[in-house]
């Protein structure tokens, strides 16, 4: 007797596929002090992401070429630009007083801001709660000797990549002296130990941290986040003149350059002033612990097979930055 099973097609939606870029390439993350400082401030921040961004762009051009050896079609790189504004912790001004001054001071330095990202977007993107999306993909990978005393992330709020210094009361270390330290997971030889906030809870209200919202960020420019099979955090026409004033009206995602190459892409890189270096190994951290959407692996794996573009099995590995000292 032949058994069969009756499974609903709902159960499973299909992943759709993304079209990707070689490289995004972001251009900037300012918050509310750096847009204070004025067209002046701007300024010196293209001048000095232009000669990072050049050379981020002459390797991608590199693989590019490298992957094209031997197939049909050009060598020539897909490339696309974004910047994130900070929207979320602190709301200043408007975007229509922002986001001219920012694009004129790029071109300037001659650069072009392909697609113009919000960070409140990285919580929620069209009513979609993509921060705790990830969130809920969160894996804690136990380190050896944990035996599960640490609760979990879902109740604390903080991820490590090791192990945290056991809590010990004053009058049991006089007893034992057993003062330990913590320990890094993956060490090599010494630690570098990493706890990392990734939210806070007040008055039933959830703040994300800067960290975890930028891990989403670089998932979303991955093209690895997925609701229901469907692709988020989608760029919108810039088809007006202007920019509204308020910064609500403005779409989590904002293509100005019609001609743009895709804003997915099969890697990242991101040109910061060197205060975001511990932010961005914090999102290291969080990005090494996230079980990544599988049918999005899958879509970006079997693009990349067909173009012959070699990409990193791990997600973090794909994830590079360009750290300009002085800010």
């Amino acid at each position: 007797m032949t058994e069969s099973r009756f499974r609903e097609t709902t159960a499973e939606p299909l992943t759709r596929s993304l079209a990707l870029s070689h490289l995004s390439l972001e251009l900037g993350h300012l918050y509310m002090e750096d847009f204070e400082g004025g067209p002046a401030r701007l300024r010196q921040h293209f001048e000095r992401v232009r000669p990072w961004a050049d050379a981020a762009r002459a390797d991608a051009a590199a693989r590019a070429a490298a992957a094209a050896t031997g197939r049909r079609g050009g060598s020539r790189p897909r490339i696309s630009t974004c910047f994130l504004i900070d929207d979320y912790f602190t709301r200043f001004s408007t975007p229509a007083e922002v986001v001219p001054v920012l694009l004129d001071e790029a071109e300037r330095a001659g650069l072009v801001i392909d697609y113009l990202a919000r960070e409140s977007g990285c919580a929620v993107a069209d009513k979609v709660p993509l921060a705790e999306s990830v969130a809920g993909r969160l894996v804690e990978s136990p380190p050896p000797g944990s035996y599960g005393l640490r609760p979990p992330v879902g109740q604390t709020g903080w991820l490590a990549n090791g192990v945290r210094t056991p809590a010990q009361r004053a009058q049991a270390m006089k007893r034992s002296g057993a003062w330990q330290p913590p320990q890094e997971t993956a060490a090599h030889r010494h630690s570098v130990f990493l706890d990392v906030e990734l939210w806070d809870d007040q008055d039933g209200h959830r703040t994300w941290s800067c960290p975890f919202l930028a891990a989403v960020w670089q998932l979303t420019r991955l093209g690895l986040l997925r609701n229901e099979g469907e692709p988020v955090f989608v760029p919108r026409a810039h088809t007006s003149g202007g920019f509204p004033t308020e910064w609500d009206q403005l779409a989590p995602l904002l293509q100005l350059n019609p001609s743009a190459a895709p804003f997915n892409a099969y890697r990242t890189c991101s040109v910061l002033p060197s205060r975001f270096l511990p932010v961005e190994h914090a999102v290291r951290v969080i990005l090494d612990q996230t079980e990544v959407d599988a049918g999005a692996l899958r879509k970006v794996a079997s693009r990349s097979a067909d173009e012959g573009v070699a990409v990193p099995d791990s997600v973090a590995d794909r994830v590079s930055y360009v750290f300009y000292p002085g800010w």
